[in-house]
């Protein structure tokens, strides 16, 4: 070998460590503290919301608490591909009430640095029964929830960013006239009645 494919051989290996230890570098996973302190957690608001309801031919009504929440990115980098995995449960409880995964921000709602998230829904996938919003006042199984907020990132563990009390509001309005019959209302059957 000459001299000359000695030195190419050279710089060509020298190239791909070059390039291996810059994806190296790039891949590199977080530890949980970095997670924790790149971002800053908001809370905007707790309630509970309908996840199902029918008044007829037997009223149910389920609710499931819910938390809407936004991140602050405290780093100098743009901050994508966050998910996030809300637990909830009632407050020393072994197991979980319900639980929602999801990977709210990417590529197209990356948050600047210094800058907010936009705000990010977390809801239960279960919940608590009743017939009407009025029976959820004296329904036993109805109880206070806390929700546990856990951040994906960069390859990270799940990192507990916080733990927050779910509110007792119940963000649902029935409808003021039921319905009673195949879907009608109340007027429209009576309408129906005068045509015949």
């Amino acid at each position: 070998m000459t001299t000359r494919h000695k030195l190419m051989g050279l710089v060509a290996a020298l190239a791909m460590l070059t390039s291996l230890s810059m994806f190296l570098v790039s891949c590199k996973t977080m530890t949980d503290k970095e997670v924790k302190n790149a971002m800053q957690t908001e809370i905007l608001e707790t309630k509970w919301v309908m996840k199902e309801y029918r008044q007829w031919p037997n009223p149910k009504l389920i609710l499931v608490p819910s938390v809407v929440f936004r991140i602050k990115n405290l780093t100098a980098d743009s901050m994508a591909y966050v998910s996030f995995n809300g637990i909830f449960k009632e407050r020393n409880a072994v197991e979980n009430r319900g639980d929602n995964f999801l990977a709210a921000i990417g590529k197209n709602n990356a948050v600047a640095p210094g800058g907010w998230s936009d705000p990010i829904t977390l809801k239960s996938n279960y919940g608590t029964e009743g017939s009407s919003v009025k029976a959820f006042q004296n329904n036993p199984q109805w109880k206070p929830v806390w929700v546990k907020i856990y951040a994906l990132w960069k390859g990270s563990r799940h990192v507990l960013l916080g733990e927050w009390p779910i509110s007792m509001t119940i963000d649902f309005k029935e409808p003021e006239q039921p319905v009673i019959q195949g879907g009608k209302k109340e007027g429209e059957i009576k309408k129906d009645e005068g045509k015949k």
